[in-house]
């Protein structure tokens, strides 16, 4: 009887096409969505009967998803480019963000580089220089990679003498890596090159004559970054230079694992091949190494690994070695990371020794070696970076670098080198690059380049960092940046930002498009250091995932209501942003509580949580999310899934807020079928509804994908379009 209705109903549907004629393009997509939407999709999840109305859209090529994608954007771009502040933020931002771009000097052989960007090049340039005191040279320019800026670099490595030089090239934003290569002196461009590299390493052997990266086999159906497909059975290879990639050597793979993933790094004196061995995105890896120097032959085949760590009870991250005894950071039985040392003669887990304990609550982000001797150890004290100086024989400390409230978000300086490089930055300073002479008695770092910004003056602002309670009463963190002398009225508009997972920490940096939204909207800003990042360690990552997820959605929504609460701003004036992990974040809370928000801008977000192991990578979330295949994780996860939790709010003039859901055509890591799907759904349910006032939008970009290499231009396009809807659906006026 079904299929008979269907049949009618199709045939009536044809007929009422035809009536109105080709050219009612609205009403023929209508039809299309009520037909797909008679003929869903129900999937089984252990007895529990899941309608899926929107799986078309899971197929990025079929006519049907692109038409009802660039139905969306006819939807959306009228409205955003009748925002009345779109220009002005457009224009403002394009001014601020104008200030030159600086990373760390690094040596390598004989060399120093580092990258720099006059202001508003799509790409940073790659400059070379002799001595730190010569002019600087262009070595690698992306922007001539592409007109539009959207190829980009993703990944380099160095051989050991300096002398040649591997770089990834990404397009549109996908994972999706080309290798090439450069002999150093002269730039020379060299033919090898390397594809279907994805998620890989770089490291070269010491004596320059190759590299072992990671790629996946070759597959049916396009890999251009658009695809949904699985990505599975990733392999380790040995390139050597010279030779074509049909001729790499095979030298690990993992055929009964197939979501295994395996990163080589060489160690330090050059003698040992580590392989770092991950499931998922859990801070915990296998550890497997070879001694090269026990292969005269050199690399033929699967090298003879051994299995020093063989299963996935903790993370070991190499730091140095000195012979066989190896340096790890760790976070075996310390959740905040400790260093051990462990004698790869005599690995006997009873015989590894401390070198650096745990401190409290204090996280150790990351640990190097330099001049052979001193230990540079970053940790994380209340979402704020303190670089420390160790003994890298006692463990003792040294010396302590003195730091404003900020994060180190660049270091150079390996064990060979006598000298270190880091940057700093702040919710108010955009960067200051130290130098610091380690030969010296006195190790004092000096101000080696500090930028400034024209047209900001810092001193006008200020940030401050409270505690707040969450529902259970867990005390959370969380930065507040706004103008100095404002009163706690309730007036104010003010944006939330929010991540919560795979044991990442938000700490403070600068966003040019977050200051014109404090100083030029008279907003607040506001970061929630919440469950499930790596704020105080694993103990805070696993507050926040698998069955602990909701604990993230509390901590973010009672950071909302201490915002209303203490008067910096009003639930009308509230806008929640996140993206990835956050974007999920941001759904998940506005179904929950959609009268607590203004506005909600949610980026390339995780929204089918019954479906996105099924996807390129996702299967590696798993270790932060579950899976909807045990019935266990089903329970949860069908709980807060925001494709799922979609409904009318109850009581009143209760709506959903103004909602801007952003995603990109290229973004093979969250797939742009999670937004879509989620957009359909919510309008189909909320948008239809009489009290629904507010917008509810999405905007799909072009050649774009999940972020990373993102053009300045297209920076730039993008947040001048969320501060405009923002403003728009708040009314919020432009303050010169």
């Amino acid at each position: 009887q079904y299929r008979k209705c269907n049949h009618y109903y199709h045939k009536l549907i044809k007929k009422f096409q035809n009536l109105l004629g080709k050219r009612m393009n609205r009403i023929t997509f209508l039809n299309k969505f009520i037909l797909h939407s008679s003929l869903s999709q129900i999937n089984d999840y252990h007895g529990h009967k899941i309608p899926d109305p929107y799986s078309w859209l899971e197929d990025p090529d079929s006519e049907e998803t692109k038409a009802y994608v660039e139905a969306q954007n006819k939807l959306t771009m009228p409205f955003l480019e009748k925002c009345a502040l779109r220009e002005k933020f457009k224009k403002r931002m394009t001014e601020l963000y104008d200030y030159p771009k600086y990373s760390c000097h690094f040596r390598r052989g004989k060399r120093y580089f580092h990258f720099f960007n006059t202001g508003l090049q799509n790409q940073s340039v790659m400059y070379v220089q002799c001595s730190l005191d010569d002019e600087p040279q262009i070595f690698l320019d992306p922007n001539k990679f592409s007109d539009d800026g959207t190829v980009a670099l993703r990944g380099y490595a160095f051989s050991e003498d300096g002398e040649y030089f591997a770089y990834g090239l990404s397009s549109s934003g996908s994972d999706w890596v080309t290798i090439k290569f450069l002999k150093v002196d002269g730039a020379v461009e060299l033919s090898d090159t390397l594809e279907r590299v994805k998620f890989s390493c770089m490291a070269w052997t010491h004596d320059g004559k190759g590299i072992f990266y990671n790629c996946y086999q070759k597959q049916d159906g396009k890999n251009d970054g658009t695809e949904t497909s699985t990505n599975l059975d990733q392999k380790l290879y040995y390139h050597i230079l010279g030779t074509e990639q049909s001729k790499d050597i095979l030298s690990a793979e993992f055929p009964d694992y197939p979501k295994w993933m395996g990163g080589a790094e060489i160690s330090d004196d050059g003698r040992y091949i580590l392989l770092s061995i991950r499931e998922g995105c859990d801070p915990v890896n296998r550890l497997w190494y070879c001694d090269l120097e026990e292969m005269p032959g050199g690399i033929k085949g699967i090298l003879p690994w051994v299995k020093l760590m063989d299963n996935f009870d903790a993370e070991y991250e190499y730091v140095t070695n000195a012979g066989t005894v190896f340096t790890f950071k760790t976070n075996l039985n310390s959740p905040c990371y400790r260093l051990i040392n462990i004698d790869f003669s005599d690995p006997d887990p009873s015989k590894w020794k401390v070198l650096v304990p745990e401190q409290n609550k204090d996280v150790l982000e990351w640990a190097g070696c330099v001049r052979f001797n001193i230990l540079i150890l970053c940790y994380l004290h209340d979402v704020k970076n303190v670089l420390q100086l160790h003994d890298l024989t006692t463990g003792a400390h040294i010396k302590t670098f003195p730091l404003n409230v900020g994060s180190i978000v660049g270091y150079s300086g390996r064990k060979k080198d006598n000298e270190i490089f880091y940057q700093f930055t702040s919710f108010l300073t955009p960067g200051i690059i130290y130098h610091c002479d380690m030969t010296k008695e006195a190790l004092k770092p000096s101000v080696f380049r500090e930028v400034t910004v024209k047209g900001f003056d810092p001193s006008d602002y200020q940030t401050i960092q409270v505690f707040y309670p969450s529902r259970d009463g867990t005390k959370v963190p969380m930065f507040i940046v706004h103008k100095k002398g404002i009163k706690f009225d309730n007036s104010h508009p003010a944006f939330l930002y929010g991540y919560g997972g795979f044991n990442i920490s938000i700490t403070p940096s600068y966003s040019v498009s977050r200051l014109i939204f404090v100083r030029h909207l008279g907003g607040v800003l506001a970061v929630a250091n919440i469950r499930g990042g790596g704020e105080y360690g694993e103990t805070w990552h696993k507050g926040g995932m698998l069955a602990r997820k909701q604990n993230c959605f509390n901590d973010f929504q009672c950071a909302a209501e201490y915002l209303i609460s203490k008067g910096y701003t009003s639930s009308l004036k509230l806008t929640v942003n996140g993206g990835s992990n956050g974007g999920l974040l941001v759904a998940a809370c506005v179904n929950q509580q959609p009268h607590l928000f203004g506005c909600a801008v949610a980026q390339v977000g995780v929204m089918d949580m019954l479906k996105f192991h099924k996807f390129t990578i996702g299967h590696a979330w798993t270790t932060d999310y579950g899976s909807s295949e045990s019935k266990e994780q089903f329970d949860f996860l069908i709980k807060y899934s925001p494709l799922h939790n979609i409904k009318l709010p109850e009581g009143g003039d209760v709506e959903y807020p103004a909602v801007l859901l952003m995603t990109a055509d290229h973004d093979d890591r969250v797939v742009p079928l999670h937004s879509l799907k989620f957009i359909a759904t919510l309008q189909h349910i909320v948008g239809r509804s009489p009290r629904q006032t507010n917008p509810l939008f999405i905007y799909v970009d072009t050649k774009a994908g999940h972020g990373a290499g993102k053009p300045t231009a297209k920076v730039i396009q993008e947040v001048s379009d969320m501060y405009a809807f923002i403003a728009e659906t708040l009314s919020l006026k432009w303050i010169n």
